[in-house]
């Protein structure tokens, strides 16, 4: 693809000998490396409240960011104006960190790197059909049950439109959609205290898949449904017990608990529970965990990594062995290892950092009713919230928003106030039976780190965990 056909040749006049002026501009200094990062950011929203449209808004944002490497020191500078002085003044702005000779970039770059996965447009439908959505999901969650009272709804989408080039004569464009419905749906019984639901996903998609694939009342429904069940929620029991985790969104325990401590910022500054433990077994031989931002539609997928690498599947670990880390393009250098397809940003704005895509455990062999029917006593957990973890010591804190108890081998009463306490790495050591269950979340993952969001996939099959410890309420 000639520069001049992509988005940014054909609407801004971007050129091949432009990107070159800047990187060696920002290469000035002296820094061992440099790349350019332009975005175009197009969006809309709409939210409802007490079915009352309470907000619709279109916008857009665009620019450009600037890093330069020396090291293990970053220079990054970014602008909204895409003129060639303020870009310039970008470029020279990051170099400053850089002491030294100038360098020279390759002469010119390698054949653009073409991405066919994501070309459909998300955000070219009337806002007014985006409108109706959220209007049958308010519909769809009042009349699932007399006893709910109040419904959220809300419909987002946007188009990114990314160029990034290299020092190193890497020259990559890309197209990123991404669309997401969510429901929050509040029951009360009498005069009691009201109980929520939430349901949401997406991914990489078309308005079109929230009319023929998960329809806003497919979302209402489910929202309902846990809103529904937790009126009949008992307290917790608090203490040691055995933890069933069920498929899909559960996953988010495995992303924070695990998966951010495999990020490799933390692991070449040694701050890691999983610090030079590469070879080791650090969990169960049962474990086998991976980060794929390949997988079609999916809402933590790229084409591409923000730093112009293209994505792939990591295997991090295998049969409980620790085998490699998520690396972007800064660890890599300094570490010496490949670079995983994982250096991402919110924007622009900020700087790449080694993030994770979508992260899962892969199916075993257990069945999952032959899984509860193993368990005397302990909890279920079909839905979490919210959680915190140290990534230092690897321990977590997840409150359950969906659990029941698990009483001879059967689902018991639902209970309300589930908290898991534990240790990401002592977990999935005492996982002794994977469901051959495995799924993906409905896409509606957002992850925060250094004050940077971005969006990402969990997943999970139904597993077991022999010993936990759960804060609850009784």
């Amino acid at each position: 693809m000639p520069l001049g056909d992509s988005f940014f040749g054909h609407k801004l006049g971007v050129t091949e000998r432009d990107l070159e002026r800047y990187l060696a501009a920002a290469l000035s200094c002296g820094g061992d490396y440099a790349d350019l990062y332009f975005e175009y950011l197009s969006t809309t929203s709409v939210g409802l409240e007490e079915s009352i449209v309470k907000n619709a808004t279109q916008g857009v944002s665009l620019g450009v960011g600037v890093r330069v490497l020396s090291g293990e020191c970053t220079g990054y500078a970014y602008s909204d104006d895409l003129s060639p002085d303020s870009i310039l003044h970008a470029a020279k702005v990051a170099a400053s960190i850089a002491r030294g000779p100038a360098k020279e970039i390759t002469a010119g770059f390698e054949e653009p790197r073409r991405h066919e996965l994501y070309q459909l447009v998300a955000g070219d439908a009337e806002l007014a059909a985006k409108v109706r959505l959220v209007k049958r999901a308010d519909e769809a969650g009042r009349a699932y049950d007399p006893r709910v009272f109040q419904v959220q709804a809300s419909y987002a989408d946007s188009i990114k439109h990314v160029l990034v080039a290299t020092s190193d004569g890497v020259l990559s464009f890309d197209t990123q959609p991404m669309s997401r419905m969510s429901v929050v749906v509040l029951a009360r019984e009498g005069e009691g205290n009201p109980e929520q639901g939430y349901h949401g996903g997406g991914g990489r998609v078309s308005m079109d898949f929230f009319l023929y694939e998960k329809t806003p009342e497919y979302f209402a429904a489910e929202a309902a449904r846990q809103a529904i069940v937790q009126l009949g929620a008992v307290e917790t029991p608090a203490g040691e017990m055995t933890v069933v985790l069920g498929p899909g969104w559960p996953g988010i325990l495995l992303h924070e608990a695990v998966g951010h401590g495999l990020e490799a910022d933390f692991n070449r500054k040694g701050v890691s529970a999983f610090s030079n433990r590469i070879g080791q077994q650090v969990a169960s031989p049962l474990c086998t965990v991976v980060d794929d931002g390949t997988i079609l539609n999916r809402r933590g997928s790229l084409n591409v990594d923000d730093e112009g690498a293209p994505t792939k599947q990591n295997v991090l670990i295998e049969n409980g062995v620790l085998r490699g880390y998520l690396q972007d393009k800064l660890s890599s250098r300094v570490t010496g290892a490949g670079q995983t397809g994982s250096g991402r940003r919110e924007s622009y704005k900020h700087i790449p950092l080694p993030r994770m895509t979508n992260t899962f455990m892969l199916a075993g062999e257990s069945d999952p009713a032959e899984i509860i029917r193993s368990v005397p006593k302990g909890i279920y957990c079909a839905t979490f919230g919210g959680g915190q973890v140290d990534i230092t010591s690897g321990n977590f804190v997840f409150s359950a928003t969906e659990s029941y108890l698990i009483e001879d081998g059967k689902l018991a009463a639902p209970v309300r106030g589930a908290t898991l306490i534990g240790n990401g790495p002592e977990a999935l050591k005492y996982v002794s039976m994977v469901g051959n269950d495995l799924k993906l979340d409905e896409g509606m993952g957002t992850c925060g780190k250094d004050g940077q969001s971005v969006p990402v996939g969990v997943g999970i099959p139904t597993i077991k965990v022999d010993k936990m410890t759960v804060g609850g309420t009784a």
